[in-house]
């Protein structure tokens, strides 16, 4: 009889000093895969596919060589090595050894700009929560009087109720005997969600679940007051920037589209403990919570199919607003608690958009015309215009947040966010004022706009020779930002096409309604990333219309003010789903002109054509 012996995964040691953390790198994986797997933040934009390089890693100790290569005899000091004194990129770069990684600046910055609020604090909430507490305290059982438990505090508490969660009801026994027989009950509509000690607080949680970003915020429901917010990177990002990497990494299987749920799940779970802890609260007292998010990172976290979701006609496999179980996605919030899905409008125009579209109703219903763009990796836009809403998707891609740009980072320390050309150089404004080691997405705006208005780069989008911050190395065009950090020419080529995206959709929309740019009343642009676009700038490289400053409203993150809503009123819920009811979605590749409209926006306007701000 033939033994067959156990095939043990040769394994090696990962140590990165910078995060003082050791992690398991497997045999045939790159070191971006490890990172992932173990939940190690390397920045990658391209989601390991070796096209961004934006996840530089250094070798300090060990052996490594090109991903896929097969592992030399390491063992006895006979393999090759990478150059520790060369940046390489983490994806295509697999251990041979035990190995000590140091990770490029971009990837460590702490992030100072996840998550923006223009409410300043004084927000006012509509308070109708789907979820109500009830405190009551029951005799105490007999021979005589032996009601069931729940019997005993429904009694109490004069309500009629259809159904009784079966996981809260197996907390009502003890909960009773240990306090007194006192307890809170948690009651929405006909349903007996859950049980709580006497005194319990009744929170929410809202989370406006974008691509890049995840944004919660803690809120009492029995006050409508918001306690504490929280914004942190989207977990997912490791799989790329954009949603269609996401997808596509999605649609290889159900493990694949399983590790992408996790993290989604892992992001929200992380931001209930963290606010829960921030207010001295458990997770337990999260009673109702309700997510915001783009039909894809919707699709995603609900474990819904997203293959009709990567191609033509780009159908979403439910529209309709949703209420789940939070324990069925593993959430860990009270156990009987639902999650509330805000409704989708159409393609990838999801319920941030709705959102996005609630909480600035007033001002766009001021006006005959309005125009409301969420900008981000997938910008949404919603021309509203006598009553009629037509909503589209833009694809503009990460590079407008940082991504995919070679020396992009997220809005961190160290990040330029500003640049101006003085005395005909090339300066720039770092967030927290320190050396910059990067350039996020309004400063990448920033740095297009101000080159091409001092003639640095042409019209066409290609760089000048002629100036001294313009260099040339292997046949590739840059301009020098700072030192060590550049903006090569292959960049300022996916600004233009992530602008060209953003401008097409509105001008196909406008067209598609059957008016001009110019009765455009109101211009809204929405999301954290467009508080902070310099709107001259933007219209500079013709991003916006070339429409009077003040028609411009910067609103911040709109999304996250709509879910806040949309969690502690009913009524605000109803209201989203006639909103979401009432936009009409356009696929705008359907439309005719689309190419020719796309392909005339990707240059940069002319000076001339551009009115300059007084």
């Amino acid at each position: 009889m033939v033994k067959h012996q156990e095939i043990v995964p040769v394994t090696y040691t990962l140590r990165f000093p910078d995060l003082d953390r050791e992690i398991e790198g497997r045999a045939g994986e790159s070191i971006f895969q490890a990172a992932r797997r173990t939940g190690v933040r390397i920045v990658g934009a391209c989601g390991g596919r070796g096209t961004c390089g934006a996840c530089a890693v250094r070798i300090t100790r060990g052996q490594a060589g090109p991903y896929g290569e097969k592992s030399p005899a390491a063992e006895n000091g006979k393999g090759q090595t990478t150059s520790r004194r060369k940046w390489v990129r983490s994806c295509c770069t697999t251990p041979h050894s035990d190995c000590t990684v140091e990770i490029a600046p971009r990837s460590l910055a702490p992030v100072v700009r996840a998550e923006v609020d223009h409410s300043g604090g004084s927000e006012s909430l509509p308070l109708d929560p789907a979820v109500r507490s009830v405190e009551v305290t029951v005799p105490v059982a007999t021979l005589t009087d032996n009601l069931s438990d729940v019997d005993r505090v429904l009694r109490a508490a004069s309500e009629k109720l259809v159904t009784v969660d079966a996981l809260a009801a197996r907390e009502l026994p003890g909960l009773l005997r240990k306090n007194a027989w006192a307890v809170t009950l948690r009651i929405r509509d006909c349903e007996l969600t859950g049980f709580a000690p006497p005194g319990a607080r009744t929170l929410g949680l809202a989370i406006d679940l974008g691509t890049t970003n995840v944004a919660g915020f803690l809120i009492d429901l029995q006050s409508g007051q918001r306690l504490v917010s929280v914004g942190i990177e989207n977990p997912q990002v490791a799989w790329g920037a954009d949603l269609i990497s996401r997808i596509n990494y999605a649609t290889r299987g159900q493990v694949q589209a399983e590790e992408l749920r996790h993290a989604a799940v892992m992001a929200v779970n992380t931001l209930a403990n963290d606010l829960c802890r921030a207010v001295g609260a458990r997770t337990s007292d999260i009673v109702d919570a309700a997510v915001g998010c783009n039909t894809a990172m919707h699709h995603l976290l609900l474990g819904l199919p997203v293959n009709q979701l990567g191609r033509a006609p780009f159908v979403a496999a439910v529209r309709e607003s949703l209420d789940v179980k939070a324990r069925d996605l593993g959430l860990n919030i009270a156990s009987g608690a639902c999650v509330h899905f805000a409704p989708n409008i159409g393609g990838f125009v999801g319920a941030d958009h709705v959102m996005a579209l609630l909480a600035t109703q007033k001002q766009w219903n001021s006006a005959t015309t309005s125009l409301v763009m969420d900008v981000g990796t997938n910008t949404e836009i919603s021309l509203i215009h006598e009553g009629k809403i037509l909503s589209a998707s833009c694809p503009s891609g990460p590079a407008l947040e940082g991504g995919n740009i070679s020396c992009g980072m997220r809005a961190a320390e160290g990040a330029i966010e500003r640049v101006r050309i003085e005395n005909g150089r090339i300066t720039v404004e770092v967030i927290g004022k320190t050396k910059a080691i990067g350039l996020c997405g309004s400063g990448v705006l920033d740095a297009v706009a101000a080159m091409h208005r001092g003639a640095i780069i042409d019209h066409s989008g290609r760089l000048a020779m002629n100036h001294p911050d313009i260099g040339l190395a292997e046949g590739k065009r840059y301009a020098t930002l700072a030192p060590g950090v550049y903006l090569f020419q292959h960049d300022i080529r996916a600004i233009q096409l992530a602008k060209a995206a953003v401008r097409t959709g509105i001008e196909m929309l406008v067209k598609e309604m059957g008016i001009e740019e110019s009765r455009i009343e109101r211009f809204i642009v929405a999301g954290a990333f467009g508080a902070y676009i310099d709107v001259a700038g933007g219209k500079q490289i013709g991003l916006f219309p070339d429409l009077p400053l003040e028609r411009f409203e910067q609103v911040g993150n709109a999304a996250g003010a709509g879910i806040r809503q949309t969690l502690t009123s009913r009524a605000v819920r109803e209201e989203a789903r006639r909103l979401a009811a009432r936009c009409r979605y356009i696929e705008l590749s359907s439309l005719g002109g689309f190419q020719k409209c796309f392909l005339r926006n990707i240059g940069f306007p002319s000076p001339k054509a551009i009115k300059r701000p007084s």
